[in-house]
């Protein structure tokens, strides 16, 4: 499987991440970024033994986009310091049924997470396990019955922006789990992982790594330069 490397030192590599591929394995045994990264960076360097990489952070099986990796035991701590401490910039776009009452605002909810089942569900109020999830959006483009939509996450919860958009009633096109009604001819759910920004954990320079989606499904309704200003929106916010 070919994957693109946005860039790489000898502490991170950043990739974009195809649509329907895990973030690390599971019980399924199907291809996961971890795994297939680690037999890359093995053969390009013609490693011995074992490589280490880090998963610093995760997107959902069917989400594209940008994901970082470390390549150091140090970086990877580092790295999720920076998660933990909430100065890791995640971006995304996403496309969904219907149009938000306001063109840009902040949610902020509480999820809890259900995970046999592995779904969520999004209250107004804090409530016994729930997290508080927090993301803003800003509405990039509306054509007919459907929105296109930069997101700055705040939060990193389980299926947040999924759950947050359903809540409001516009589940992102292709999500049957949050009530996405069917769409003809699509197959993955509507999100993508625009840019990712973190200090780097040695040099402490910002650093931003971007992708914009195209190729197929919903993102074939919008023009080029429509999927390229959605994917430029929030991130500097």
């Amino acid at each position: 499987m070919s994957i693109k490397v946005l860039f790489e030192d000898n502490h991170i590599i950043a990739v974009v991440k195809p649509p329907g591929v895990l973030s690390q394995e599971d019980d399924t045994g199907d291809p996961d970024m971890l795994t297939l990264l680690k037999q890359d960076i093995k053969e390009r360097y013609n490693k011995p033994g074992n490589v280490f990489l880090g998963l610093v952070h995760r997107l959902d099986r069917m989400v594209g986009g940008v994901m970082i990796f470390a390549k150091t035991s140090k970086a990877a701590s580092r790295l999720s310091e920076s998660v933990r401490s909430r100065d890791f910039g995640k971006t995304y776009v996403c496309v969904v049924q219907g149009v938000p009452n306001k063109p840009q605002a902040r949610l902020t909810n509480f999820i809890r997470k259900d995970n046999k089942q592995n779904q969520v569900t999004v209250y107004n109020k804090p409530t016994s396990d729930a997290k508080e999830a927090i993301l803003d959006y800003e509405v990039a483009a509306v054509s007919g019955r459907y929105s296109l939509i930069a997101v700055k996450l705040h939060t990193g919860r389980p299926h947040q922006i999924r759950a947050q958009f359903a809540h409001i009633g516009c589940p992102l096109v292709g999500d049957l789990k949050y009530g996405a009604k069917p769409t003809a001819g699509i197959a993955e759910i509507a999100l993508w992982s625009t840019s990712v920004s973190v200090p780097h954990p040695v040099s402490k320079e910002r650093m931003s790594f971007r992708s914009v989606p195209s190729g197929s499904d919903a993102w074939t309704w919008w023009m080029d330069a429509q999927l390229e200003e959605a994917s430029g929106m929030l991130s500097n916010a």
